[in-house]
């Protein structure tokens, strides 16, 4: 019998957005480690009111063969990436496909003659639309949950990649710590001759009740604490507005953490509890039962992710970052979770790498980014 000719559409309507969202279930039906996003969220991602579309423009495709999907991918235009670093890239994202070469080369094939189309000179990804959110493709550390707001995918994606010619760029790390291995009496020792250098720098919790005004301090220090790491992107406000918005009703106070020089806020710290394990039980949706599920299954979660972790350029490297990631783990630990993931490190940040294991932190999670020219 003749196999079903492939052929690729472009997403017109809502209906076929709800087809490119829904895919993945497909994809990692029976799969114990992939945690199912929320679809509403999805929606969300993918509207054109979403505030990264004010600064991008995006193109998504489906592929069928005889009528079944086998595959989805996006394309990305993001022009503050281009004007940030002078560079004409763009990216591939949001990518499943059935385990064919065929189904993967075409999607990709599709998103890098839009990207020629467009002028870009370069193809990179996977970005879930970019570095500010899920990016990377998972290459080692298949045989766990990933964290929240971490990607995932089968083993079989790297091949896939790596025959349509895509190349490795960049590598992002993530480690894992817990009690048994933490170095606490090191790591206070190394706190205690810290202050004493410096006896004018201390951190402290955000208060909640002042969240507007904590979040101008995040916004003051981000942009300026990031700026010089690959791969980085300005977040305007709008974007950093939203973050907080749906980042606001799983933050516990003692994990996100503001470090002072005197009275000048330098530095800042968030982390929050790993709700995948939460979200692994509610299968996208978040209705009556779904409500009940998020709430008794909170009190399960036994992880954090150390998520961001900024101090501004004139006081990196002096002791900052280490007291933000002591205090959070002292904090944690003593709330009851007993596990860690800091995610993600950059490949080439080994002052950062070699801080969390003195700590006790093991890599156990490697996530690549690709790059092609057109």
């Amino acid at each position: 019998m003749m196999t079903p000719a492939l052929q690729v559409e472009e997403v017109k309507n809502q209906q076929d957005l709800m087809a490119f969202i829904r895919f993945p279930w497909e994809i990692y039906r029976g799969d114990r480690y992939w945690v199912p996003p929320l679809i509403k969220d999805q929606l969300q991602k993918f509207s054109p009111t979403h505030p990264f579309r004010s600064h991008s423009q995006m193109i998504f495709f489906l592929a069928h063969r005889g009528g079944t999907t086998v595959g989805r991918i996006a394309g990305i235009i993001d022009h503050h990436y281009i004007e940030f670093h002078q560079e004409k890239v763009g990216f591939f994202g949001f990518f499943e496909s059935i385990p064919d070469s065929e189904v993967s080369g075409i999607l990709l094939s599709k998103v890098a003659a839009w990207l020629k189309g467009h002028g870009m000179e370069k193809m990179a990804g996977p970005m879930n639309p970019s570095t500010n959110d899920e990016c990377g493709l998972l290459v080692e550390g298949f045989d766990t949950l990933p964290c929240l707001m971490m990607p995932y995918n089968p083993r079989n994606y790297s091949p896939l990649l790596e025959e349509f010619g895509l190349k490795k760029r960049m590598d992002l790390y993530a480690y894992f710590l817990e009690v048994p291995t933490f170095h606490l009496e090191r790591l206070d020792r190394l706190t205690e001759r810290l202050r004493k250098r410096e006896p004018r720098l201390h951190v402290r919790p955000i208060n909640l009740r002042h969240f507007d005004a904590e979040l101008k301090i995040v916004k003051e220090i981000y942009n300026q604490a990031w700026s010089k790491n690959w791969g980085f992107v300005p977040l305007t406000d709008e974007e950093i507005n939203l973050l907080a918005k749906e980042l606001k009703p799983l933050v516990v106070s003692d994990l996100v953490l503001f470090a002072y020089l005197e009275e000048e806020p330098i530095g800042f710290s968030v982390s929050l509890p790993d709700y995948n394990e939460v979200l692994k039980h509610l299968n996208g949706k978040i209705g009556f039962l779904g409500l009940f599920k998020f709430l008794y299954y909170s009190k399960k979660i036994h992880k954090i992710r150390v998520m961001l972790l900024g101090v501004k350029p004139a006081f990196q490297k002096k002791g900052v970052e280490g007291l933000l990631y002591i205090e959070t783990f002292r904090n944690g630990f003593r709330k009851g979770y007993h596990q860690a993931e800091c995610s993600w490190i950059l490949e080439e940040n080994v002052l950062m790498q070699h801080g969390i294991e003195a700590m006790g932190g093991t890599r156990y999670k490697t996530y690549r980014i690709y790059e092609t020219p057109l």
